[in-house]
């Protein structure tokens, strides 16, 4: 029997990252000129200002569903499993919601995923968090089961009210990670996760029908730093750790001013400061998974990189996940 440290949720759960898989639109739009999109044209500094060099777009081919096949698949051929051992698949999403099916059946039956309980979540750009979360909670529930894919996909241009800067921020991709129990004398693995709601600050943004566009207020960027910061302490009190002892903050980006208050309330160092906002823009639920699977590609997250990865969204949620790669 393994007991858990005081305030640390899943320490010695044994739960891993045992694969991690990312999907990124065909086309590339890229803002290094004049950039023409929605019937307005914007001058390149605009995308200078606003720190995004380029962005995907989905073409109509390329479904929610689809990039979160494409993601969870990657994850599973990264984690080198097969989709019949998964027995959970929990996709999160917002932009793309529908009344009846959910959409995590249709990604689970399209890996094969065909004895997996399949559903969606939802918790605006905290989806990652919200879907990590609970498929921690259900592995742990059930000791039968070992596995489960977390998806997190958002096709964020078409939130993007036209004409409106958000056109210029604004990307679409998709974000898997395989969580998978393990032996849980080893270090590694999910931490800790936390997912709190204010909401008394539920309408700061907002995406209503019929057109389902983003409608952001201007105490966002205030609001979205604030309860960034307000999980980051937590998260950390709760470890007993110092922003000193992280080696990488991997959050949901909002914006340059998002990214500049949080770095400043936590005195982190700009090289700890870890996200693809410039080259993806700001993904929704999927920025955090697609971080992680890009950069540990690459080589710059690493085997045993102790990562905090905070998000806020539409609720007004805020959350954040502990990690050791």
């Amino acid at each position: 029997m393994h007991a858990r440290t005081e305030g640390r949720t899943w320490t010695g759960s044994g739960l891993k990252f045992a694969g991690l898989g990312h999907y990124y639109p065909r086309h590339l739009r890229r803002h290094d000129g004049e950039v023409t999109v929605g019937g307005r044209t914007y001058p390149p500094e605009a995308a200078a200002e606003l720190g995004v060099r380029s962005l995907h777009v989905a073409d109509e081919d390329e479904t929610l569903e689809f990039m979160a096949v494409q993601a969870a698949r990657n994850a599973l051929e990264n984690a080198d499993r097969g989709a019949a051992d998964v027995d959970l698949v929990v996709l999160a999403n917002w932009t793309d919601r529908q009344w009846i099916p959910e959409i995590a059946p249709g990604v689970a039956a399209a890996l094969g995923a065909h004895g997996a309980l399949a559903f969606d979540v939802c918790g605006a750009c905290t989806g990652f968090v919200h879907g990590m979360q609970t498929a921690a909670s259900m592995l742990t529930a059930h000791p039968g089961w070992k596995r489960a894919v977390v998806v997190a996909a958002d096709r964020f241009t078409r939130r993007a009210r036209p004409g409106t800067r958000g056109q210029l921020v604004f990307g679409d991709a998709a974000g898997a990670v395989v969580l998978e129990k393990g032996d849980p004398d080893d270090p590694s693995g999910l931490l800790d996760s936390v997912l709190d709601c204010d909401a008394s600050e539920a309408d700061t943004v907002a995406a209503r029908a019929p057109e389902g566009f983003l409608r952001p207020k201007p105490e966002l960027i205030d609001l979205a730093v604030r309860s960034s910061l307000r999980v980051a302490d937590n998260v950390l009190d709760r470890n007993g750790l110092k922003t000193s002892d992280i080696d990488w903050l991997v959050p949901h980006p909002g914006n340059n001013a998002i990214h500049a208050g949080v770095r400043d309330g936590l005195d982190l160092p700009v090289e700890k400061f870890l996200t693809n906002f410039a080259d993806r823009g700001n993904t929704g639920c999927a920025s955090i998974p697609i971080a992680l699977s890009e950069f540990t590609q690459s080589g710059v997250l690493s085997s045993g990189d102790l990562v905090l990865s905070t998000a806020v969204g539409s609720g007004w949620y805020y959350g954040g996940l502990l990690y050791r790669l």
